[in-house]
């Protein structure tokens, strides 16, 4: 396949973090790797191609003002890379608003998508499938008509990622019964419950979830507008952090619960893996004409492996296809 174009100038760690995970990506997946770049702040590229590029979009950056005016910007560049079929996918850890930015003015949208949604997996401990979320930040305000479509495109992604066969779909609310929530989930939840929008997908809608539920095996995909699903999202990483931080504090409180860890940290040990980000792969900007894949900005060289590992599934799986054949147009 062509190449995942790497924006090596995104996030906290870049350059260096970036071309490592790159590197390993290329040499541990066998997956095609350009970085994306300048070249005097990349220096080795570890074997791996450059494809210059003289400017960099910082992360506090205006999205859209600094991707019209920086046109020869490292995310600028990656995802023209793609749209040019010299790339077949881009990743970045960089300024996400920007990423999206690039992505959406230079891949263009599929067809019939009115807004593309941010989509990543919240892992759910003792089951082989995690939850699909979105939209975890790309729309903070949304219209029932692009919760639908967030359906579709989610069911999708996770029958083609995840290979869940009848993907159960349900809406984010603060309660499970029909009548509850704010006029968008009222109206979005009829909407969903009429089912007109499952097609060919082979989905079925399952009805209201709340947040408890998100780490459980209540639903595989859960729908919401982009602010309630950031909040969502940053509340479980921020939680997730916390416990893990308490439960090393513990096994290092005194000699006894030292003992005891040595026992329990190998038993802890495929949990914390589950519950890590860096192994989630980053998230998926999903509705845009080609894989585009958000990484953290504080993104590790294994976090980038894993992002660019997902990038290449999604390709060779060929979800934008397949969102493109599930979204109705006319």
């Amino acid at each position: 396949m062509l190449p995942v174009a790497v924006d090596a100038m995104g996030g906290d760690n870049a350059p260096q973090a970036i071309v490592d995970g790159a590197a390993r990506a290329a040499a541990q997946l066998g997956v095609p790797v350009v970085l994306v770049g300048r070249p005097q702040d990349v220096h080795d590229t570890r074997g791996l191609e450059l494809i210059p590029a003289s400017e960099v979009i910082a992360m506090d950056a205006d999205p859209g003002k600094s991707v019209r005016r920086l046109k020869d910007s490292s995310l600028v560049r990656a995802a023209e890379a793609v749209r040019d079929n010299k790339a077949s996918a881009m990743v970045s850890a960089g300024n996400t608003g920007a990423t999206m930015a690039s992505a959406l003015f230079r891949m263009g949208r599929i067809k019939g998508v009115s807004r593309p949604a941010i989509v990543t997996p919240i892992p759910v401990p003792g089951h082989a499938t995690p939850t699909v979320l979105l939209d975890v930040g790309a729309n903070a305000d949304c219209q029932p008509d692009w919760l639908v479509q967030f359906a579709q495109m989610g069911a999708v992604y996770a029958r083609d990622r995840f290979g869940i066969k009848r993907p159960r779909v349900a809406l984010l609310s603060i309660g499970e019964e029909p009548t509850k929530g704010n006029a968008l989930v009222k109206e979005t939840h009829q909407r969903l419950d009429a089912g007109d929008w499952i097609g060919d997908l082979d989905a079925c809608f399952v009805g209201n979830v709340e947040g408890r539920d998100i780490m459980s095996d209540a639903a595989d995909v859960v729908v919401t507008d982009g602010f309630t699903g950031n909040v969502t999202l940053k509340t479980l990483e921020g939680g997730m952090r916390s416990l893990v931080g308490a439960l090393v504090s513990a096994f290092d409180s005194d000699e006894e619960t030292r003992l005891a860890a040595k026992t329990l940290v190998p038993a802890l040990e495929p949990l914390y893996r589950t519950l890590d980000p860096d192994n989630t792969g980053g998230a998926m900007l999903l509705g845009v004409d080609g894989v585009c894949i958000i990484s953290h900005g504080s993104s590790s060289p294994t976090a980038i492996l894993s992002a660019i590992r997902v990038a290449s599934e999604m390709v060779r799986g060929d979800v934008v296809a397949h969102i493109r054949g599930a979204i109705r147009h006319d």
